[in-house]
């Protein structure tokens, strides 16, 4: 049976691996966090956003920011798995 279950599912499981490792690249991308940390700074300097507003949504995107490098982290060293 558990060569079977060796043969037939293991496979799979590299699959669904792969898919959710790239998956969680593309949902947490460190660069376009970035990229959007610097158009929100310029976009203020430009005085085509408020104050307020730049200072909310730069919160956001360091909170984002941090949760992406930490899934990087975390991908990297293979902490993040697929549990079957």
């Amino acid at each position: 049976m558990f060569v079977l279950d060796d043969l037939l599912f293991r496979p799979f499981v590299g699959i669904i691996d792969a898919l959710h490792t790239i998956a969680l690249d593309e949902l947490y991308d460190v660069e376009a966090l970035e990229d959007d940390l610097k158009e929100n700074q310029l976009l203020y300097e430009l005085g085509e956003r408020s104050e307020a507003e730049y200072q909310r949504r730069k919160e956001e995107l360091e909170a984002e920011l941090e949760t992406a490098r930490d899934v990087h982290e975390r991908l990297a060293s293979g902490r993040v798995e697929v549990k079957r």
